[in-house]
């Protein structure tokens, strides 16, 4: 059960046999990638204890301030999963998105007769009856949006003689209502996708619930027999054995990529493609 932060904090000085059982800056690292809670949380508002002396686990209650100045209680579990769909800054506080949001009033419905209790998910039709692993050209992928994201596939598309084109993989087990993933770049001779994750402009992205589904298409990628790499920027974590953590993409942060894809499938055969 969830406790005050203040009751919390002298349990763990007595189970730890110290006045600081959490130094400060102990977690930055993890709490770094949520700016939007950085902002929020304000120490003297919870015993004077930093957010960086609390793990993310920790089943406490702290108080938290919007940037529009509404109060609210959550665990720190509870205020990093918030980000879901919605792409809005009021993601980050449960009083803004209710007010982002405010309930239809809808006409009373007549009582069903019968339902089911869950309905059988519908796989989208239109993608290809290709050999899993295949890569292809989907009508179901969305464009990409990011400037950073085309700088980096044309700089590396210039350095590797790899085909260009594709941006789906065939999968054998369905990706939300598919039967392929859409990575930021294929390089399809290699094998390996390339992913290029950052915090977003309101630091939704990449975090909280997209983290795990960002971790379900990299078991599903594998699952295919594509390996992943991702770049990770704006102090996000890394997601798997392969994943890069960048401040910015540069010539350097393209040499690091590089030689990542020499050790995932061997200099000989990533050195035949580099230009």
């Amino acid at each position: 059960m969830a406790e005050r932060i203040e009751d919390w904090w002298r349990r763990r000085q007595f189970s730890r046999g110290t006045d600081v059982p959490y130094p400060v800056g102990t977690y930055r690292e993890v709490w770094a990638p949520y700016p939007a809670l950085i902002r929020q949380y304000y120490p003297d508002r919870n015993a004077g204890i930093m957010l960086t002396q609390i793990p993310p686990a920790a089943d406490v209650l702290l108080l938290w301030t919007c940037d529009a100045g509404h109060v609210f209680v959550a665990t720190p579990s509870e205020q990093r999963m918030r980000p879901g769909r919605e792409r809005r800054r009021s993601a980050w506080c449960p009083d803004c998105a209710a007010l982002a949001q405010p309930p239809r009033i809808r006409r009373p419905e007549p009582a069903p007769v019968s339902r089911p209790t869950k309905p059988t998910p519908v796989l989208c039709r239109k993608t290809p009856n290709l050999p899993v692993g295949e890569p292809f050209v989907s009508v179901c992928a969305p464009k990409p949006a990011s400037a950073v994201e085309a700088q980096l596939r044309a700089d590396l598309f210039g350095r590797l003689a790899v085909t260009p084109g594709y941006n789906a993989v065939r999968t054998s087990r369905p990706f939300f209502e598919h039967l392929e993933v859409w990575p930021d770049i294929l390089l399809p001779e290699l094998r390996i996708a390339i992913e290029y994750d950052s915090t977003g402009r309101h630091g939704l992205e990449h975090v909280g619930k997209r983290e795990a589904a960002d971790r379900r298409k990299d078991r599903v990628l594998r699952a295919a027999h594509w390996e992943v790499v991702r770049i990770r920027t704006g102090k996000l974590e890394k997601l798997g054995p392969h994943d890069l953590q960048l401040s910015s993409m540069n010539a350097r942060g393209l040499d690091r990529l590089i030689d990542e894809l020499r050790a995932i499938r061997g200099s000989v055969l990533v050195d035949a493609y580099v230009n």
